[in-house]
């Protein structure tokens, strides 16, 4: 009996299902499955293990094979690599899944993703978001690390388009994670490998789609970022993330996805193109109810603009960000001094995920916040 056939026997998502409710339970974010350990889940940025028997190689295979989309498996079987997302019976939970060969068997991470977008106001974001998000034409990243929230906040922000204005939204993505429902605007998800080839295939084919507003899951390579990029340059207006630290190293990273000889060109598309740059971290709160966000806010003004057109200027982007209050731009440290001001995050935990520590304490003790 092959694997898959064993799976059907045994029922569709029986073995797994008890380890997602526990992760959903515990409010996690993660669920990790490796055989020779136990499962363990990541809560508020900690890898915990579960009260459970270490896995064995058959029964991670065989919890693979249980919901391992049918397209997916040849693929599987030929790169031993897999990214799809699974639901839970009755909505109890939505997950992004990958899977994944080590040491010859299977093992899966399954990161927890909203059923439904949460509204920005509900996420503690600062209102810039909101305004940034209402764009009609232009670029606007999100970026951060990976389990930082970035699919969360571009999910708000589609879904606060989706709320007041009568937009056609076309989003593409790999795999589809937070579900929309068309209320004043009219969304299309696409997702990669099942809807369509890849991502530069979708943008350009979403261009003939009449979009006002176009979601890219991730910037990954030169093809997608060009692309991302024409449309914006031709009025549409572009969401996308990449996996960066802060406003600087995001438009160094876009520049050097180029060979030096297009890279002049690129920066003054991208000066010319880009809205806005929202980079975010989760750090613990003080009360210990999970984590909050704090971001930097870049929004591209004249100046910031001739600082990524001007490659000799473009390290004093984190400065001019420092300076901008005035159009509501923000440092990480900013926030974080606001946040401990406001008692929601430790001076300790702000510390540990400042840019620079040192700067941070500096500022508080200026405000008479430490002493």
């Amino acid at each position: 009996m092959t694997i898959t056939e064993q799976a059907a026997t045994a029922g569709a998502e029986a073995l797994i299902t008890p380890y997602l409710r526990a992760l959903v339970e515990l409010r996690g974010s993660d669920l990790h499955l490796k055989a020779g350990s136990p499962p363990r889940v990541r809560i508020d940025g900690r890898l915990r293990a579960l009260q459970a028997p270490p896995l064995t190689p058959e029964l991670t295979e065989l919890m693979l094979a249980q919901v391992l989309r049918a397209d997916l498996v040849e693929e599987f079987a030929r790169t031993h690599e897999a990214d799809f997302a699974h639901s839970l019976p009755g909505g109890a939970g939505r997950f992004r899944v990958n899977a994944y060969r080590q040491r010859g068997s299977v093992g899966m991470v399954l990161r927890r993703v909203a059923a439904q977008a949460v509204p920005l106001s509900a996420l503690g974001v600062p209102p810039v978001l909101e305004q940034l998000a209402l764009e009609h034409r232009g670029l606007l990243l999100v970026t951060g690390p990976t389990g930082s929230g970035k699919t969360t906040t571009l999910a708000g922000m589609i879904d606060h388009v989706n709320s007041v204005r009568e937009k056609n939204i076309v989003t593409i993505e790999d795999p589809i994670e937070v579900l929309h429902t068309d209320k004043l605007s009219m969304i299309s998800q696409r997702e990669v490998r099942l809807d369509t080839a890849d991502f530069t295939t979708a943008l350009r084919a979403a261009m003939r789609q009449d979009p006002d507003v176009i979601l890219v899951g991730e910037m990954r390579d030169q093809e997608t970022v060009k692309a991302a990029l024409s449309a914006a340059e031709t009025g549409h207006f572009v969401m996308s993330t990449l996996h960066t630290i802060d406003a600087a190293e995001t438009i160094s990273r876009i520049i050097d996805f180029f060979p030096p000889h297009e890279q002049k060109q690129v920066r003054l598309a991208l000066a010319g193109s880009l809205r806005g740059i929202v980079c975010q971290r989760l750090v613990p709160r003080a009360d210990g109810q999970g984590r909050c966000v704090v971001m930097e806010v870049c929004v591209n003004t004249g100046r910031v603009a001739d600082a990524i057109a001007d490659p000799d200027k473009t390290h004093h982007i984190t400065d001019l960000v420092r300076e901008g209050g005035y159009y509501h731009m923000q440092t990480f440290d900013q926030h974080l001094v606001a946040l401990v001001r406001d008692g929601i995050v430790t001076l300790e935990d702000a510390q540990q995920a400042a840019s620079s520590p040192h700067d941070l304490a500096v500022e508080l003790r200026r405000l008479g916040l430490v002493a």
